[in-house]
């Protein structure tokens, strides 16, 4: 095996233990994790298996949602539904799994930053998970998808709408502006920051939210205003002066 083989089984052996599914065939690992841009690419990349992967996804999650929400009505359930499948979602899962460690790309591609690589890591976990279908069927397909979205399906503003979404309606019906967002402070070191941001409505009390990633700090931030006005209802149990 040449070094440049050996480095690519390893890869793959390191890919497999994060994922907790070791393929029988290695290459549908290999094309999910391959982006089209990769010019030096022998065994395909994962545009054809995300197509496969978004349709296996949903079923996956509707099932799950259809056996937890006895009582939930389909317009309801379909909110959770588009949340759980969103590319927000998906990308999501592939940062809690590392996935941008071992996904191909081609340099062009790797000059893409926020939201458009975002949906690159979206679209590797919808190809990821039709690998593993065709790899050892349903049910296996099915465990990924419960171990990662399980806890998110379940949660109690899993049929709220996006925060930034929310509010940018709300604000624009109340007081007919726009809200603004900045970011107001940054701490802790750069492999691990912590943002502030801070919404601001011409009209309304700013509010703020924290998170590691600006783009979360913002959706708090919303969701802070949406349950202090009362567009929302507060999660249970969560502490009444959070708002600031």
């Amino acid at each position: 095996m040449s070094r440049a083989q050996k480095k690519q089984a390893d890869l793959i052996a390191r890919a497999e233990e994060r994922i907790g599914h070791q393929f029988s065939s290695p290459v549908r690992l290999e094309r999910a994790l391959t982006h089209a841009s990769t010019r030096t690419n022998t065994n395909g990349n994962y545009e054809r298996l995300e197509f496969l992967g978004d349709r296996v996804l949903g079923l996956c999650v509707a099932e799950l949602l259809f056996g937890h929400f006895g009582n939930a009505t389909e317009g309801e359930m379909s909110v959770r539904l588009n949340q759980l499948v969103s590319a927000q979602t998906c990308s999501e899962v592939a940062d809690d799994l590392g996935l941008h460690e071992f996904i191909r790309t081609g340099a062009d591609v790797k000059k893409l930053t926020g939201k458009r690589m975002a949906n690159v890591r979206a679209d590797v976990v919808e190809s990821l998970i039709a690998a593993i279908y065709l790899d050892a069927g349903l049910e296996a397909a099915r465990s990924f998808i419960h171990k990662h979205w399980k806890a998110r399906a379940l949660a109690e503003d899993g049929a709220r709408r996006d925060a930034k979404t929310e509010l940018q309606e709300w604000a624009h019906a109340r007081f007919g502006v726009t809200p603004v967002y900045r970011v107001t402070d940054r701490a802790g070191p750069d492999h691990e920051p912590v943002f502030t941001v801070t919404v601001e409505i011409n009209g309304a009390k700013p509010a703020s939210g924290e998170s590691s990633s600006k783009r979360a700090a913002e959706q708090a931030a919303a969701t802070a205003v949406l349950e202090r006005e009362g567009v929302w209802q507060r999660p249970s149990g969560q502490d009444n002066d959070r708002d600031t």
